[in-house]
């Protein structure tokens, strides 16, 4: 189904971090843009923690009203004692995701891209010149033409699917409940300036659950690798006893709010891009296998491909795959075989009644406090000043 106007420049499926950021950048780069997005509104049905590393932090501007900031990690296993872990000046932050996606959002509109909500995407056709897109929304089909496209809609991309790219395919499975936060100073049994992790081969297996203590709200969670499932409700009381807390804290009739999902622990998927159409965030893969943590990999990767994008466009560059391809980072090697490695319930029972050991300790803070920057969300393909396109394509950006 052609659309009824002319191709956009870029059309981004998926209104998450990673698309959001893509569609951001993009757009204040000079590119026409529009976001597709299946949910209502943004931040609508959020399956993610949103913790955030203090890297974020400091290359973003993200308004303080959405995080609050967690100086430790305390990490339990069999012993009596949980390990505490610290590094001098860092520290993460706990969001109100939801409220950070339409902040997000609203930055991106601001920015010139246009927001498509209730949109799914049914259909994607790709020609020499552009590519057709097909939606259903409210009820009705509705037609796209862009000239270049980035699927940013999640570990189950439709736009993988449906344009024969690679597609994660080991996850890690969570469950989360949201309690509101205990009010007045001191009335919190949890101790609030600490992520809780717990390593648990039975409730957990291949990963961890946790607390999170978050902006007005705790977090608590637990995910296993496949085919493993979580068991939340075990979890819940095994967390009771193991932090001491009143069972009546975590009854689940308490929540306000549930949330579930897949965390892809695969690494980078293969092939991520055609000549127009390219992968990017956690439908790319771009996970870490070994902590699951992907906001950082979905902003830096959304707004590469966004660079990207208008280096291809403006500048008559290669195509945002073929320069992706060499900058998105494998997540292979070591972090998957670890990933492996943790997955056996005999590693995680070894690791729990060794927390205290140099060696154990060592690694869990290179883990939780690792400085190295994986991927500088400022590093990477730029784009150029406007004006050499139509010497080198002949293509300028369609009118905004």
């Amino acid at each position: 189904m052609p659309g009824s106007r002319p191709p956009v420049d870029l059309a981004v499926v998926g209104g998450g971090f990673a698309g959001l950021a893509c569609a951001r950048s993009a757009a204040m780069l000079g590119l026409s843009v529009v976001v597709i997005d299946a949910k209502p509104e943004p931040g609508a049905k959020v399956r993610t923690t949103g913790i955030l590393v203090r890297e974020v932090i400091e290359d973003l501007d993200l308004p303080a009203r959405l995080m609050r900031r967690v100086r430790g990690v305390r990490l339990y296993g069999d012993g009596p004692k949980p390990l505490e872990l610290w590094a001098p000046g860092y520290y993460f932050a706990a969001t109100d995701t939801a409220g950070l996606v339409r902040w997000l959002a609203g930055e991106a509109r601001r920015a010139g891209a246009e927001l498509w909500q209730s949109s799914r995407l049914v259909g994607l056709t790709e020609t020499p010149s552009h590519v057709s897109l097909e939606m259903v929304s409210q009820g009705e089909r509705v037609g796209l033409d862009a000239r270049l496209v980035v699927g940013a809609d999640g570990a189950r991309s439709a736009v993988a699917r449906l344009a024969g790219l690679g597609r994660n395919r080991h996850w890690l499975t969570g469950l989360e409940l949201e309690f509101p936060a205990a009010a007045g100073e001191g009335a919190d049994p949890i101790d609030r300036r600490f992520l809780h992790c717990l390593l648990s081969a039975e409730f957990a297996r291949g990963y961890i659950g946790w607390v999170v203590p978050g902006v007005g709200v705790t977090q608590v969670g637990v995910a296993a690798a496949q085919p493993a499932r979580p068991d939340l409700a075990g979890f819940l009381g095994h967390l009771a006893g193991r932090l001491g807390l009143d069972p009546e804290m975590l009854a689940p009739d308490r929540a306000i709010e549930r949330r579930a999902g897949r965390i892809p622990a695969g690494g980078r998927v293969g092939p991520i891009g055609t000549s127009r159409v390219v992968l990017t965030g956690d439908a790319a893969g771009l996970v870490s296998p070994l902590t699951g943590g992907g906001i950082r990999l979905a902003l830096a990767s959304g707004r590469q491909a966004a660079l990207a994008a208008a280096d291809h466009l403006i500048e008559g560059g290669p195509s945002p795959t073929a320069q992706l391809v060499r900058t998105y980072p494998k997540l292979a090697g070591g972090r998957l075989w670890l990933r492996r490695l943790i997955e056996r319930p005999l590693v995680v029972r070894t690791l729990a009644r060794s927390l205290e050991t140099p060696l154990v300790r060592a690694a869990a803070r290179r883990i939780f406090f690792h400085r190295s920057r994986i991927w500088p969300l400022a590093d990477g393909a730029t784009a150029q000043p406007p004006g050499a396109a139509a010497e080198r394509t002949g293509e300028q950006p369609a009118p905004r």
